[in-house]
């Protein structure tokens, strides 16, 4: 039961963390590179995500 729940916030999260990077000022191959990158490497691609890359990745794929 708390297998799942922790399974639909991370769902929830990696969608939200996709549609925030697809609305992005940058170029499509920044937007695709970062969403693939956040959808495969879970968790810890969402806790990199939110906590350092998201104010940056603009400035990164420019």
């Amino acid at each position: 039961m708390i297998g799942t729940i922790i399974y639909i916030v991370g769902l929830v999260l990696a969608i939200k963390a996709v549609l925030e990077i697809l609305q992005m000022p940058m170029g499509m191959a920044g937007k695709v590179i970062s969403a693939v990158l956040v959808l495969c490497t879970s968790w810890v691609g969402l806790a990199v995500y939110y906590f350092y890359a998201k104010d940056k990745l603009v400035s990164w794929f420019k």
